[in-house]
Order: C-alpha cells, then structure tokens, then sequence
C-alpha cells in the first residue's frame, strides 16, 4: 500500500496517484492535507501553502491542498481548467508568500469519478519561516494559526541547520555592532512583518533579526544577507558588492568616459540610491510618427533599464569581486552582472524557468517594492522596450557573468 495513516497522520510515498488521492481523502484531518471546493478563497489557499511549506511537524514530506473537494457534499465536482491551473501556479511567484514557496499544481481525476481534483503539492521549505502577510502559518494536526514565539524559535532553529543558499549562510566576519539596527527595526521590519505581531512581540533584536534569516542564532552572528543588507559598509567582506556606472562618448569601452559614479554602501542604500539615479536620468523625446505627427519616445525605456538591473541585483554572485556594471554607450546599455544563469535555469529554458541565487535577498527588493512579481522582470522589459519602439533587450549567457544588452531607439 502506497498510503499510511499513522496517528491520523498521513505519510505518503510520491508520486501521488488516484489511488492514494482516494486513500487520503478518507482521513481528511491529517496534518499535511487541507480539502477545499473552493476556488476563490485566495486567503486559504496561500495559508495552507505557507503552513505546509512551515512543516511545524516536521514531517520532512509534503503538504497537500486538494482543490475540489466538499467534505460535506460528496456529490460535488470540479471541472478544471487552464485558467485555475494558472491561478494556483500564480501563487508560487507573485510575492505574497515569502520565502517562495517549493510546490508543483497538478490534476487527478477524482477518485469517485465524474470531475477533477486540483492538487497543490507543497514541498517543506529548507528556510522557514515562511510568512505570509507577514504572519507565519502553521498547521499541527486539525489545529490552523499562527505561530507563537516558541513555534517560531523552533523553526528557526530548524532553518539554522540548513545553509543551502550563500545568503542564509552564517558570516563570522560580521558583528551585530556593524548592522544598521535602526534600518532594520523602523524601515524593513515593519514592511515585511504584521504591524499586531510586532506589537505582541518582546523579543531582543538579535531574535527580530533571527526570525528573517538575518542573524544566525547558533553562530551568533550575521548572515550574509544581514551583512549586505544592513552592514555598515560590507565592501571589506564582499569586495564586489557595488554597481560601476560609466558613460562612454562612443560605441566602445576605448571612448573617452562622459560620467561616472560607484554606488556603494549596504544593499538598502544602494538601491535608494540608483532609484533616485535612475528617475532623473531618462526622458522622452519627440521623433517623427508620420508625415504631420510626432510621437515621445525614450532614448532607453527607463522601465527596461530598471528591470533589468534589479535582475542584476538580485541574481548575482555576491561571492565574486566584480561589481555590477551599467555602462551606457551611445547606441546601447549594457549591465552585466557576476554569476550565470542559477540551479535548473539553462540558456534553454531561459527566461521561463528562475531559480534565486539569493532567495533572501529577494524577498527583501519584493518585501520594499523594488521588484513587484518574482520571475517577471525580462518580460516587462521587453514589453516596455516594445511599446517606446525600441529593439528587444539581447542576452549573454556565459558561466561567469550574465549580460543584458539595450539598443538604443533607432529614431534616436
């Protein structure tokens, strides 16, 4: 038998047939099992996906929410479609959640017949805790809430002993006496935790910085993240995190530089900085549109420029000594970053499949507004670059670097 119910809880060896789909929902009460026939309540759907996604058990297995279903009307069938595949799918990479959670959406027939089942199959995060809207969900056998600080402490100090990614690992280089406590505690914490939870919550600032992957409890100390987000100047740690501007009078790097600027600091900084540099540096001009019309166009679509080099932000290899590069040329923009292409993204599936390098790094841009959706930055630029009538960004792809290209408008 593929399917086991043990203390009503369910232990499920995958893949997941009809056969234990049919199983499962006669023990509807297990922890790793939410059943719904609802299709709007988006609110549910993301709690269940961050309370799987949590694990408060510890289970080390999957979580599923099992879209199509009425525990109180059997009779009740789901026809899916497409368009709800797209929704569930949706709720992977728009934000909401943070870390993104690891889940795949699939159907199966329902196992009575007559109509589908939609499953959200939730893999156990290698970095709780997971929050959604700043809240982190948890499930324990039948019981759905939040988590209290003895909850919490118990997945961080699960988290702690997982460092998959270069941004959660701990930096013993970094001192708590180098973060800028009052950026973390007046301007990102609050953005990225529920205004009533700070309010109930007591805890010293090393636990405030612990509960979102920026200090390592156990190596009592920073993590990478904490460093470059926060650190007083991380230059001497990370001797490429900085972004080199120059413009070029001419086609070529051997053309006399025009401007240059280095933008440097904690990562925070940074970006304050480029949005300011950004936001007064292009502006429309008129081109002719027909033999009595006139149309405004931009020389580069700033949209294009600063989707792109948040890519660049987000994805690089904060391990090497190069910065990020923005150079502007007289026929294009170039901004090129340190690391390729990340995990199971290839030059063949690019840009339809991301993978985050830095997945706490992205949750603090998506958390403060300087990304709005996880792996939808190329394709606004090209849409941006499309609509002012300019040619589509072009891509380098090598194993070290990764090279974003804008031609400039060819009016201008």
């Amino acid at each position: 038998m593929d399917l086991m119910i043990l203390e009503r809880k369910s232990i499920i060896i995958m893949p997941l047939t009809v056969e234990n789909l049919k199983q499962l929902l006669s023990h509807p009460e297990a922890d790793r099992v939410e059943c719904t026939r609802s299709t709007t309540d988006k609110d549910k759907f993301r709690e269940a996906i961050c309370s799987f996604s949590n694990d408060m058990a510890g289970h080390g297995l999957p979580g599923y929410l099992l879209v199509g279903v009425d525990e109180k009307d059997p009779l009740f069938r789901l026809q899916a479609t497409d368009d709800l595949l797209k929704q569930f799918v949706g709720y992977r990479s728009d934000g909401a959640i943070l870390p993104l959670p690891v889940m795949t959406v699939y159907t199966l027939p329902h196992p009575d017949g007559g109509g589908d089942v939609i499953v959200v199959e939730v893999t156990p995060h290698d970095l709780p805790p997971v929050r959604y809207k700043g809240r982190i969900h948890i499930r324990v056998g039948p019981r759905k809430d939040t988590a209290s600080e003895a909850e919490e402490r118990v997945l961080m100090e699960r988290r702690s002993s997982n460092f998959p990614t270069f941004d959660a690992t701990p930096c013993p280089e970094g001192e708590l006496s180098r973060l800028d406590l009052d950026m973390f505690q007046h301007t990102y914490r609050p953005a990225a935790i529920d205004r009533e939870v700070i309010e109930e919550n007591h805890r010293e600032v090393v636990e405030q910085l612990a509960a979102l992957r920026f200090y390592n409890l156990r190596r009592s100390c920073p993590t990478n993240a904490g460093m470059l987000v926060f650190g007083d100047d991380p230059l001497d740690i990370f001797p490429g995190a900085k972004i080199q501007f120059v413009q070029f009078d001419g086609p070529d790097l051997s053309d006399e530089p025009l401007a240059e600027k280095l933008f440097t600091g904690n990562l925070l900084t940074q970006l304050r900085e480029l949005e300011v540099f950004l936001s007064g540096r292009f502006s429309q001009k008129p081109v002719t549109a027909g033999a009595l019309r006139e149309k405004a166009v931009f020389d580069w679509h700033p949209d294009a420029v600063r989707e792109l080099l948040m890519n660049a932000v987000l994805h690089r290899n904060y391990e090497s000594t190069s910065p990020i590069r923005l150079y502007q040329f007289s026929d294009r923009i170039e901004i090129q970053n340190p690391g390729g292409l990340y995990g199971d993204a290839s030059p063949e599936n690019f840009p339809r499949v991301n993978a985050y390098r830095n997945p706490i790094l992205a949750e603090v841009m998506k958390v403060l507004g300087y990304i709005n959706h996880f792996g939808r930055g190329i394709a606004r630029a090209r849409r941006v670059c499309q609509e002012n009538g300019s040619s589509e960004p072009g891509f380098e792809l090598k194993t070290n670097h990764f090279l974003a290209i804008l031609p400039k408008h060819p009016q201008r």
